[in-house]
C-alpha cells in the first residue's frame, strides 16, 4: 500500500471530546472517526486491526472445535420474553416495532436466539457437545456513551456457546475457551489477567471469569495475589472479616449520646472522638419494592453487587431516597441504626458487623447515636453475609498472601450457565436411555473492537501507538526521505517491492511530504518496523531501520534490509 493512496487523515491536535489515551490516539492517527455518540466510523487502518483480532480469534476457536454461524441482528421480542429477560435487561436494550406493531430488540447479546436454534435441531445426545460462535455488532443502549470504543452503543463482539449433555462436558467446554482466551489475548501481544466475576445480566449458576487487560486507565478495579493465581473483579472478590481491637474511649460511654448534625461516618468518629472501625454504617436500599437495611463498619463501603447477589437478583437496585426513608423508619437518613426496625424489614449485616464486641449506631433518632450496642443481643440481623467491598493489603482467600490492586480493561468473559437458558427456552435433548435433559450451556465473549483500544491503552508512548506485531495494521513502514532523489526513490521501490513479495505487509510513505512530517505520521500510526532511506546513509550503501518499540536504530546494508525485516516479523509472529 502506498500512503498517498491511503485513506488516513492524521491529525496534529488532540480532539476534545476524547478522553482517554486509545480514542484520543485511533482518532489522531486515523482508525476511526465518529458518527453519533458511541458510533463509530473504522478507516481502512483501523479495520485492518479489527480484522487480524478476528483472525486470532477464529483460528483459536476453530482449532477448539468451534463452527461459525451468524444470527440475526434483529431479535423477536417473543424469545427474550419466554427466556424472562425482556423486562430484566432494561433501557440499555434498543427496542423496535415493525409495520405489523411487531416487538424486536437489537441484539445486545444472543442467547435467546442460538438456544432458540439449538432447541429446533438438536434430539439426541450423539449431536452433543457443540461449540457454536459468530463475530458481529452488538447495540446496548448505553447511558453514557464514552471512552471512544470502550463503551459505545454499537460494538463488534465475538460470541461463542456451548451445549452439552453433562456436567463434565460443560466443565471440558469451559475450560477449552479459559484456554483459548488466554491464547488470544497472547498473541494479540497483551498483558492480562484472568479474574473472578460477577455474571450481571448474562445471569446463570456457574462460575465465570473475566480477562482483563492491566491498564492506569481501565474502568474495573481488579485484586490479585502474586503468591498464588488467585484475582478477582473487586466487585465479585470475597472478604474474610478482619477483626480490629474495641476503641477504649467506648467504655466511658453507654447508651444514647447527642451527636447534633452529624449524618456521615466522619463527623461522628470526630464528635465522639473514636475510631470509624467502632461505628456501624447502615444504610437503606430498595430493591424493586422491598425495602431492606444493609449494615457494615464504619470504614467499610457497601458491595451493590453483593447486596443484589445476596438478598436480590433485583430489576432495580438502588439507595432509598431520604423521604422514603424518613416515612419507612420515622428518622433522618444519617441517625438510623438497626434497633427498633420493624420485623417485616430484612437486616442484612456484613460479616465484620457480627464479630464487633462493641459498636456505635445511629438511634433512628434525630441528632442521637447508640453507643455500646451488641449484635445479637441489642439486635440481630436477618441475614449475615459478605457485603463489603475489598481493599487493598486484605489477605488472600487462597494463601493468605497480601492482595493488590491494579485497574483493568474487561476485553472478555467466560460463564457457566449451567440450565439458566435451556430450562425456559426447553432446549432438551433426548440421552442414551431415551429420556428428555436439558441441555448444560456456557457463553464465551470477547470485545473485538474494545480489545484494539486496549491494546493501544497498554501500547503508546508521546509520538503514539506502538502496535503489537501481531495485530499492527501493517509490519513495516517505508520512508524516502526525498522524492527528488533518484536512487532514494528507486531503493525505496526496490525495498517495497521486495517486502511484499516476502509477504511481509509493508507501507510506501511516497507522499512529496517533508521527512518531519512522515516521521510524525509513522510513530503516530504505530508501524512496528520502519526503513528510512536517506541520501547521505545510501552513499555508503545502508538505509536505517527503527523498531517503534525498543527506539533502535541501525543501519543495515540495502541488501539485507529485507531479509533482517522479515527475520523479526516472523519472530514476533511465532
Amino acid at each position: 500500500m502506498r500512503v498517498s493512496q491511503l485513506l488516513n487523515p492524521t491529525l496534529r491536535e488532540v480532539p476534545a471530546e476524547a478522553e482517554v489515551v486509545s480514542h484520543q490516539l485511533m482518532l489522531r492517527a486515523g482508525f476511526i472517526r465518529k458518527a453519533a455518540a458511541g458510533i463509530y466510523t473504522y478507516l481502512p487502518l483501523g479495520w485492518k486491526v479489527i480484522r487480524k483480532i478476528e483472525q486470532i480469534i477464529r483460528e483459536e476457536m476453530d482449532v477448539k472445535g468451534g463452527q461459525e454461524v451468524m444470527l440475526p441482528i434483529m431479535q423477536p421480542a417473543e424469545l427474550w420474553k419466554e427466556s424472562g429477560r425482556w423486562d430484566v435487561y432494561g433501557p440499555e436494550m434498543f427496542r423496535l416495532k415493525d409495520r405489523h406493531n411487531r416487538e424486536f430488540c437489537l441484539g445486545p447479546t444472543h442467547e435467546e436466539i442460538i438456544t432458540d436454534l439449538v432447541r429446533s435441531e438438536v434430539r439426541s445426545y450423539k449431536q452433543l457437545p457443540l461449540l457454536l460462535y459468530q463475530i458481529q455488532n452488538k447495540y446496548r443502549d448505553e447511558r453514557r456513551p464514552r471512552f471512544g470504543l470502550m463503551r459505545g452503543r454499537e460494538f463488534i463482539m465475538k460470541d461463542l456457546y456451548s451445549f452439552d449433555k453433562d456436567l463434565p462436558g460443560l466443565l471440558e467446554s469451559y475450560d477449552k475457551m479459559y484456554k483459548a482466551y488466554e491464547r488470544i489475548f497472547t498473541r494479540c501481544g497483551l498483558t492480562f489477567r484472568a479474574v473472578e466475576a460477577d455474571a450481571g445480566a448474562i445471569g446463570g449458576t456457574g462460575g465465570t471469569h473475566e480477562f482483563m487487560v492491566l491498564a492506569d486507565s481501565g474502568e474495573a478495579a481488579v485484586v490479585f495475589c502474586k503468591e498464588c493465581d488467585y484475582a478477582a473483579n473487586v466487585e465479585k472478590a470475597e472478604c474474610l472479616p478482619r477483626l480490629v481491637p474495641t476503641d477504649d474511649s467506648l467504655k466511658v460511654m453507654n447508651g444514647e449520646i447527642h451527636t447534633p448534625g452529624t449524618k456521615t461516618i466522619d463527623q461522628v468518629a470526630n464528635i465522639l472522638k473514636i475510631n470509624k472501625t467502632s461505628l456501624i454504617k447502615t444504610m437503606v436500599y430498595k430493591g424493586d419494592d422491598k425495602y431492606f437495611v444493609v449494615l457494615v463498619r464504619g470504614d467499610r463501603e457497601i458491595n451493590e453487587i453483593k447486596v443484589n447477589n445476596s438478598l436480590g437478583p433485583f430489576v432495580n437496585l438502588r439507595m432509598a431516597q431520604p423521604e422514603e426513608v424518613l416515612s419507612l423508619l420515622k428518622c433522618e437518613p444519617g441517625f438510623v441504626g438497626p434497633i427498633g426496625i420493624d420485623n417485616d424489614i430484612v437486616i442484612a449485616a456484613d460479616l465484620e458487623v457480627a464479630e464487633m464486641e462493641s459498636l456505635v449506631c445511629g438511634a433512628n433518632k434525630k441528632d442521637y447515636h447508640l453507643v455500646n450496642v451488641k449484635c445479637g443481643q441489642d439486635f440481630v440481623p436477618t441475614k449475615t453475609l459478605d457485603l463489603r467491598m475489598v481493599v487493598t493489603g486484605e489477605p488472600c482467600l487462597k494463601c493468605k498472601g497480601k492482595l493488590q490492586e491494579a485497574r483493568g480493561i474487561e476485553v472478555g468473559q467466560v460463564f457457566n450457565l449451567g440450565k439458566k437458558y435451556s430450562e425456559s427456552l426447553k432446549a432438551t435433548y433426548l440421552d442414551d436411555k431415551g429420556h428428555e435433559q436439558y441441555c448444560l450451556m456456557g457463553c464465551y465473549g470477547i470485545g473485538v473492537s474494545r480489545t484494539m483500544a486496549a491494546a493501544i491503552e497498554q501500547n503508546y508512548d508521546n509520538n503514539g501507538i506502538i502496535w503489537p506485531m501481531p495485530i499492527a495494521p501493517y509490519h513495516c513502514i517505508i520512508v524516502p526521505v526525498s522524492l527528488k532523489d533518484e536512487e532514494v526513490v528507486s531503493t525505496a521501490e526496490a525495498l517495497y517491492k521486495e517486502l511484499t513479495e516476502l509477504g511481509v505487509e509493508t507501507v510506501l510513505d511516497d507522499r512529496d511530504e517533508r521527512a518531519g512530517v512522515k516521521f510524525k505520521d509513522s510513530d503516530l500510526v504505530g508501524y512496528p518496523l520502519r526503513i528510512t532511506i536517506g541520501k547521505k546513509t545510501l552513499a555508503e550503501g545502508k538505509v536505517e531501520l527503527n523498531n517503534r518499540r525498543t527506539g533502535e536504530a541501525q543501519l543495515v546494508t540495502a541488501e539485507d534490509a529485507c531479509a533482517l525485516v522479515k527475520a523479526i516479523v516472523d519472530e514476533a509472529l511465532k
